[in-house]
């Protein structure tokens, strides 16, 4: 069984198994070389020829095919990121009559962050925990609207926006940007009618980054630096201030780099957001953006492989102690673009290397990341023997075939 995103050639090679490429070849009358472009991607077979592999092969002509299908296509339904986009749209599990307190709400959420940020199987462990706590806080939020009990409301909102922010991650990473967006939206408006400055600030921090992903880097810009200014002038304690200034700041600096702008991307890192992570402790962690010295770091090494500069970005990686890390994404982004660069310079035995790290801390990122795949199938392709084997092993566990 291949993943349904598996290339052609990829496939072919296999279901070629162990057996010669030279052998398979001249039995279905290509040359080596021919055999080893289809085999890289760099060809694409004709029906003859794919008839033919398939036939030596002993598999289907289907089987060498691609079948993913369409995006609007896609089957979601019993997947298990599913059920917390229809908890989110208002059909998840139904809920009792009596609402949960804003206290429990709290602890429930901070808890699911906590798990989303620390935990190797996070993925599993959001989508068993998330589609309960969004239909219990959307219920309770609803019957807190139309109450009378002020500060229940408020307590009920701070715990709702936390937690819509948290879904627009989560959403983010299993590929629903549209939901992610929704969820942003709903943070935005939950955060504004508590009046809480730094919810405010964290909900826009949020919407840029589904902004970033959906491939609208100036809109985050704008949106984040404005958010910045009144961050600047908000009555919060200092340590939120710069955090979340600071936070709002390297997503200016994603937008920048994205737009291809690494002077500006690079001149911003330095003069607006460094001098917050100096007054920022690697473990604050305020409003769950993980901002300080560390991701600052992080963030210049992805300044330097977005630009090609693979060596400056090295050798910031290097410099770079991801122990103080809270966050298992950060700490799984930085190794993977570690892994990018030694790709982008051919030196596979370190991408390896790289991958294999990841999979101990992240294996469902690893699983679930599109460079991640990318990358192995690029050793498997391109790497000597013996570390060719090894991607292949490391596809196979990740699903890829």
């Amino acid at each position: 069984m291949v993943a349904a995103d598996l290339p052609i050639g990829d496939r072919i090679r296999h279901y070629r198994g162990g057996r010669r490429q030279d052998a398979v070849a001249g039995l279905v009358g290509i040359s080596p070389d021919y055999l080893s472009q289809i085999e890289r991607g760099l060809k694409v077979p004709s029906l003859p020829i794919l008839y033919a592999l398939a036939q030596e092969l002993g598999v289907p002509t289907a089987a060498l095919l691609s079948e993913q299908p369409p995006p609007e296509e896609e089957e979601t339904i019993g997947r298990p990121e599913a059920a917390v986009g229809q908890a989110l749209l208002g059909y998840g599990p139904p809920r009792p009559s009596t609402p949960v307190p804003a206290g429990v709400l709290r602890d429930r959420v901070e808890a699911a962050w906590h798990s989303w940020q620390s935990s190797s199987e996070r993925f599993t462990a959001a989508a068993d925990t998330l589609p309960d706590l969004v239909a219990d806080v959307e219920h309770t939020l609803r019957v807190a609207r139309a109450g009378n009990d002020a500060a229940e409301r408020r307590a009920v909102l701070r715990a709702a926006a936390d937690l819509y922010c948290l879904l627009r991650s989560y959403l983010r990473r299993t590929g629903r940007v549209d939901l992610a967006t929704l969820a942003a939206d709903r943070a935005m408006r939950a955060a504004e009618d508590t009046d809480d400055p730094l919810r405010i600030a964290a909900a826009q921090w949020n919407l840029g980054h589904v902004l970033l992903a959906a491939d609208q880097p100036a809109e985050a810009e704008e949106l984040v630096l404005r958010a910045a200014e009144q961050v600047a002038t908000a009555h919060m304690p200092e340590l939120e201030r710069q955090a979340m200034g600071g936070a709002l700041q390297l997503v200016a600096v994603l937008g920048a780099s994205r737009r291809r702008r690494w002077w500006e991307a690079r001149e911003r890192l330095v003069e607006q957001a460094a001098p917050a992570a100096r007054a920022v402790p690697d473990d604050s962690n305020v409003a769950w953006t993980v901002f300080g010295p560390t991701n600052l770091a992080l963030h210049a090494l992805s300044i330097e492989m977005e630009a090609g500069e693979t060596g400056e970005a090295l050798h910031t990686a290097d410099a770079v102690d991801t122990g103080p890390l809270v966050s298992v994404e950060r700490e799984f982004t930085f190794g993977l673009e570690v892994a990018a660069c030694h790709s982008q310079r051919r030196d596979d035995a370190a991408v390896l290397l790289s991958l294999l790290a990841l999979e101990a801390i992240a294996p469902e990122d690893l699983a679930r990341t599109p460079l991640a795949r990318q990358l192995v199938l690029t050793v498997i392709r391109r790497a000597r023997a013996m570390h060719a084997r090894q991607a292949e092993q490391l596809a196979v566990r990740m699903g890829i075939v």
